[in-house]
């Protein structure tokens, strides 16, 4: 009998693919959620930077979806990542303000599940690699919050002994940690960025044959700056510039692990900053950009908390999509718990936002309405394209309003054109208001 062994081959491999499709079918997405730390709107590529070199974001663009209306509920570091990792309003977290290790012993309430606790039950492999800032203690780690392991600094670079030009400083040493115990002190930053990915590399690569949760959040762009020896120097924008290029190589570098597993049709990436971009202290030195966006980090208005987001899902998010849609962080929360046949939280703020990702027909916004906070309080209360920035304590006065599909750059307030709309917004920020427990930071 003669046999054709090019033909039994191709028979093979098919059934091989065959079986390895079904196989994929039966097991739920992983997730990846890439972080950075004071990035701005248009600090990439594909948001509008001509001065940057982002060709991994821009081919996540390219090959995903660009969200341009996607925000976080502050604009600071800690309450973001809370609201980020729960799915609910900072208010609720017990999180509202940025923590300090000579401030603060307090974390994220154990009454607020994380992503990884949620995903946890589902066999999911979780891990957290990068800056952390929700809680310092050992009891609020992430490997006690879900996490199987973690791999980073447990707040902001700014926090050890040291400041950037090297004085010493009244902190204690910023810990590099590696799951509960301290890995080094004053670890070299310049080498952090490098470092996380090879821990992130070294992650997917042990759990590729099954379902994970990366949570990524990088220490940088936030100050001080520091970028390794291979990209210092090398950006048009300077040493921030540079920041950015080193963080778009280590996207590049976890693209190519999920690609090199033949993992990319069944991995859900996320890229989002944690709030808008810190300025300089002088007009000389290149900084971050919010682009067409009025405000910064510290700032409610849109530059603080409106962020770049881009999320790539082959085969699964239609390629070079955009949503114009209102989303937020908390969303993700219950889309990753939506999407993993996981049990979503009882109480959750955030909504399933798959039906906009996956470019449904007629799918909108979830959010009726939207609260960016400062500190405990409503910042900013955002309904449509309206957004009321209230004064607080000034009842004569009427706040801020704004229309956004007209005035994106907040330079036109029409609070007074439009006092009906003022009231009726406060009372809706009101409202929402006396559905938190009172959990503000101490």
């Amino acid at each position: 009998m003669n046999i054709n062994f090019p033909s039994v081959l191709v028979i093979a491999t098919a059934l091989l693919l065959s079986v390895s499709s079904l196989i994929a079918a039966d097991r739920p997405p992983n997730f990846v959620v890439i972080l950075t730390d004071d990035q701005g709107y248009a600090d990439v590529g594909c948001f509008g930077a001509d001065d940057l070199a982002t060709p991994n974001l821009d081919r996540m663009r390219a090959e995903g979806m660009r969200l341009t209306d996607f925000h976080v509920q502050a604009s600071v570091c800690s309450p973001t990542r809370a609201a980020l990792l729960t799915g609910v309003y900072p208010k609720r977290t017990g999180v509202t303000g940025v923590l300090s290790p000579k401030k603060h012993t307090h974390g994220l309430s154990k009454e607020t599940p994380t992503i990884a606790e949620v995903l946890q039950p589902q066999g999911y492999a979780t891990m957290c690699v990068g800056k952390w800032h929700v809680g310092h203690g050992p009891e609020f780690l992430p490997t006690a919050r879900g996490f199987d392991g973690y791999f980073g600094i447990p707040y902001s670079n700014d926090m050890g002994m040291f400041n950037g030009k090297g004085e010493k400083r009244d902190f204690p040493p910023l810990p590099l940690i590696k799951n509960k115990e301290t890995l080094e002190e004053e670890p070299d930053q310049s080498q952090l960025t490098r470092r996380y990915t090879e821990a992130a590399i070294e992650f997917i690569d042990q759990n590729h044959d099954q379902a994970f949760f990366l949570y990524f959040p990088h220490t940088f762009p936030h100050r001080p700056w520091f970028a390794s020896e291979k990209f210092r120097g090398k950006s048009k924008r300077g040493l921030y510039g540079d920041m950015i290029e080193e963080i778009d190589w280590s996207v590049g570098q976890v693209l190519a692990a999920l690609k090199r597993h033949s993992i990319d049709e069944q991995t859900l990436v996320i890229f989002t900053s944690d709030n808008g971009p810190a300025l300089a202290t002088d007009a000389t030195t290149p900084h971050g950009s919010a682009g067409p966006l009025r405000g910064a980090k510290f700032s409610i208005y849109e530059g603080g908390h409106r962020v770049p987001c881009i999320a790539r899902w082959p085969n699964h998010i239609p390629a070079s999509s955009q949503c114009d849609e209102l989303t937020t962080a908390m969303d993700l929360m219950p889309t990753f718990a939506k999407l993993a046949n996981a049990q979503t939280p009882q109480v959750v703020d955030g909504h399933d936002i798959w039906p906009l990702l996956s470019k449904a027909e007629n799918a909108n916004t979830p959010h009726q309405v939207l609260i960016h906070f400062t500190g405990g309080r409503i910042g900013a209360i955002r309904r449509g394209p309206w957004k009321l920035i209230p004064h607080a304590g000034k009842k004569s006065l009427r706040g801020e309003l704004y229309d956004l599909s007209h005035d994106l750059g907040e330079s036109n307030n029409v609070s007074v054109q439009h006092p009906e709309l003022v009231k009726e917004l406060t009372e809706l920020g009101e409202t929402t208001m006396t559905t938190f427990k009172q959990t503000d930071s101490p």
